[in-house]
């Protein structure tokens, strides 16, 4: 990932909304042929399943079915009337909070129906993750703007287009700018930082991890995660050399696997008490006989921070890989 494949959403958003927005002015020139001529309210948005969302005004009342969608709506200044899992936001997503009036619409992936269609929106959000026939159910009384989760082939740019979409859905353009800059600027910052405390190029693994009757599944992220893209920009090189997902690009392993990643600076992300690597592998051998383990370089990051988030969950990362390694 280039600078400027960092810079592209922030520098030419206007082009990156062309791409997905048909119509943002009722004009005869704007090739919006189904729209009566001065409906210059008319949003049209094509999604990324190719799909024309309509709305007739920018959406007010908006529901978000997945966490990353919810994060960028309260970080361009719209509150959601209702969220997937409210408890595991609050838990996962601490860059941008909930109100507390904020309903509950059932689990991530399997949503109530019946939850969004009474709260009346005029826009749901998810993503690609959400199985079609639960979208298709939504539709029959609400426009559904999806977005693609992630993309590892660009997983930069993939977030920071979802925010434009998202953006221009709600009329929030101008806080969509001013999010994504502030999102290079605290990239600078945290690159410059780290440079100064000799750190700029040195090796990084990123990953998190569960245990489950006692086995430890390991999930390195690989190029193209979206984590492992930002620890890149801020000038640390990726020493996992295992594939990942074509959206997430998230990996699997052991323990055992861990073995030829040599002496990194090794971060992970936990939440609460499930801290496998301090748990469940305090005293397996092979853990404690790897090179970062031995030279104290594995580094838990706070609590809160959303892997998969937007770029308000992406500014909180850099400043906690930032005050742990450059301390």
């Amino acid at each position: 990932m280039t600078r400027a494949a960092v810079n592209r959403p922030t520098i030419a958003l206007a082009a990156v909304a062309a791409a997905s927005v048909l119509l943002l002015t009722g004009c005869g020139t704007t090739g919006n042929a189904g729209a009566a001529a001065g409906d210059a309210a008319t949003i049209t948005i094509v999604d990324d399943r190719g799909e024309r969302v309509e709305l007739a005004a920018p959406a007010e009342k908006v529901v978000a079915l997945e966490w990353n969608t919810a994060e960028n709506l309260v970080a361009l200044g719209v509150m959601p009337v209702g969220v997937a899992d409210v408890e595991g936001y609050g838990d996962w997503v601490q860059s941008e909070t909930l109100d507390e009036g904020v309903t509950d619409v059932g689990q991530r992936g399997e949503p109530s129906v019946d939850a969004i269609a009474g709260l009346a929106p005029d826009l749901v959000l998810t993503t690609t993750d959400l199985p079609e026939s639960v979208v298709a159910q939504i539709e029959e009384f609400a426009p559904v703007l999806v977005v693609r989760g992630a993309d590892a082939s660009d997983p930069i740019g993939q977030m920071q287009e979802n925010l434009v979409r998202i953006a221009t859905a709600t009329g929030q353009e101008a806080e969509a700018e001013e999010v994504l800059a502030g999102f290079d600027e605290k990239l600078d910052e945290g690159r410059a930082a780290l440079e100064a405390a000799g750190l700029a190029g040195a090796a990084f693994m990123m990953s998190d991890s569960w245990a489950s009757g006692g086995q430890v599944s390991i999930r390195p992220f690989a190029e193209g995660a979206l984590l492992t893209a930002v620890t890149e920009e801020l000038g640390l090189e990726n020493a996992w050399t295992g594939d990942g997902d074509a959206d997430y690009g998230l990996g699997s392993t052991d323990v055992e696997g861990l073995t030829g990643v040599g002496d990194v600076e090794f971060l992970y992300i936990t939440n609460g008490e499930a801290d496998a690597y301090r748990n469940e592998l305090s005293g397996n051998a092979v853990w404690q006989s790897l090179p970062f383990v031995q030279s104290g370089k594995v580094h838990r990051l706070p609590d809160g921070i959303w892997m998969f988030g937007g770029p308000s969950s992406m500014n909180d990362y850099i400043d906690a890989v930032v005050d742990t390694l450059a301390a």
